[in-house]
């Protein structure tokens, strides 16, 4: 491939992608509204190293397309998908040439009636764009790296920090490593390529513990070997039921030998320490975490709602909570008090709106998306005082704040994570002696704010106890559900 500078140009490289993770076990359904879909100079401007004083900015010519982002959720609509798919596809041929892509995704969208999504979308880009540019793809370590969907892109890479405050640092080494592929002219890389059969939810893999700390600090010097161009380990993404789904080492070089001896190495230490990972926190069902909450002297004392977490795929309707907390007699007396945010449940907040701030509402909360799936899924019946009203939120739209005792439950009309103090508005969570948020392992703000905390394992569509969800489709043997007489698996890297 010759450079695109020798021919006395910049390389025209496009910005585009379908960014969203999708729990196979949530009855949510993800529509085109819930995508936020960014175009033209909007989508230039979600980027830092496409401004006017990054040092990217002159190196190439950015052609923004398309991107769709959606909160976390079920499994996206098939005619959403080809809606988004197909306005994509159509501005990659209109966009003319292209040098490249950065192609920014996530990896674990699930789309109604087909198997791999990111395949799939990825063999169209691959038509679209022509087989000599190079296709740069943005991950989440939550996503799945089929072969199908590897072999066609050109360099990958994930975020190396969970929680993701790496997120924006990685779109940006995508980019920076395909102006510097484009202004070499040495053409495609090597990718060696292997899945793990191992898949653990990413409450169990963070990199603020071991194994996985030590582990995503390895590629930092593996990137750096002479001959390599990029490292990267994938956890896969545990509620959804693809055979794709497990997880993944790929590195890039220009040294074959060496990349396949690099993935082969970062496999089989994942597989070697595949027992050591832990949860991030403490955990225990619902009324152990709440009990030990309410007799600590730690304040705040946060607990996380896991199993109905909205930012893993969860419906995030689920009143299961609710319902434990009202069951604590310290808090239904109000002799300790709580602050739950984030229930969805439009019909429960206009009624709230309706009655108007300081009255007294009798609701049935949750359920609107989930009712009738399971036990844990029907609604929670609630008499209590409107204690506050909110229009608007960007995310959440109309909020509503409701008091029974010393529980304050946080409803919303639109599915929304509480990961920061501005999210809870005038309700301060350092006001309250719990608060029990619909989420995972803790975002950096909260869990600075944590003075102690507890994973709660509840039920829902990202339950982390994987075996009460009953997974059909995966492919087999795979730890953790397979464990005794699991024979060593071939762990010979692949080059694509």
């Amino acid at each position: 491939m010759t450079p695109a500078a020798s021919r006395g140009r910049r390389p025209r490289i496009g910005i585009g992608g379908m960014h969203i993770e999708s729990s196979t076990f949530s009855p949510h359904r993800a529509g085109y509204d819930d995508f936020r879909v960014t175009r033209d100079a909007e989508l230039l401007d979600r980027y830092a190293w496409t401004r006017s004083d990054a040092d990217l900015a002159g190196r190439a010519e950015w052609v923004p397309l398309l991107h769709a982002v959606a909160l976390p959720g079920g499994p996206v609509e098939r005619e959403t998908y080809d809606r988004i798919k197909g306005e994509l596809i159509e501005r990659l041929r209109r966009a003319g040439p292209l040098d490249g892509l950065v192609y920014d995704i996530h990896g674990a969208m699930s789309v109604v009636g087909l198997e791999d999504a990111e395949g799939d979308l990825t063999e169209a880009v691959r038509e679209a764009i022509g087989p000599d540019a190079l296709i740069s793809a943005a991950m989440d370590p939550h996503g799945n790296v089929s072969r199908r969907f590897a072999g066609r892109l050109d360099l990958l890479t994930a975020h190396r920090l969970a929680p993701h405050e790496d997120a924006w640092e990685t779109r940006e080494r995508a980019a920076r490593k395909l102006v510097e592929r484009l202004d070499s002219g040495r053409g495609r890389p090597h990718l060696a390529w292997v899945q793990i059969p191992v898949l653990l939810p990413g409450e169990r893999t963070s990199t603020r513990l071991e194994p996985a700390k030590s582990l995503y600090e390895r590629l930092a010097a593996v990137e750096a070997m002479d001959g390599v161009v990029d490292a990267a380990i994938w956890v896969g993404y545990a509620w959804a039921d693809e055979p794709r789904c497990r997880a993944a080492v790929v590195v890039t070089g220009d040294d074959p030998v060496l990349a396949v001896e690099q993935t082969r190495s970062l496999a089989r230490e994942y597989w070697d320490v595949r027992r050591d990972f832990a949860f991030v926190g403490p955990t225990g069902g619902a009324d152990a975490c709440i009990a030990e909450a309410v007799a600590s002297s730690a304040r705040p004392f946060l607990i996380s709602d896991s199993g109905d977490n909205p930012t893993a795929g969860g419906a995030g309707d689920l009143a299961y909570m609710l319902g434990r907390l009202l069951a604590n007699e310290d808090l239904a007396a109000g002799r300790a008090t709580a602050l739950h945010p984030g229930i969805t449940d439009p019909a429960a907040v206009a009624e709230c709106f309706a009655a108007g701030p300081g009255a007294t509402v009798r609701l049935r909360v949750g359920g609107g998306i989930s009712r009738g799936t399971a036990d844990h899924a029907e609604p929670c019946e609630l008499t209590g005082e409107v204690v506050a009203l909110r229009r608007d939120d960007p995310v959440g739209g109309d909020l509503a704040a409701v008091r029974h005792g010393g529980v304050t439950v946080v409803l919303v009309s639109r599915r929304k994570p509480f990961h920061t103090l501005a999210d809870f508005g005038e309700l301060d969570p350092r006001d309250h002696d719990l608060v029990v948020v619909k989420i995972g392992y803790l975002e950096p703000e909260l869990y600075d704010l944590a003075a102690d905390w507890r994973l709660a394992l509840t039920p829902g569509g990202v339950d982390q106890d994987l075996a009460r969800l009953g997974h059909r489709r995966l492919a087999r043997p795979l730890y953790p559900f397979d464990d005794e007489g699991f024979e060593v698996p071939h762990l010979e890297p692949l080059l694509l």
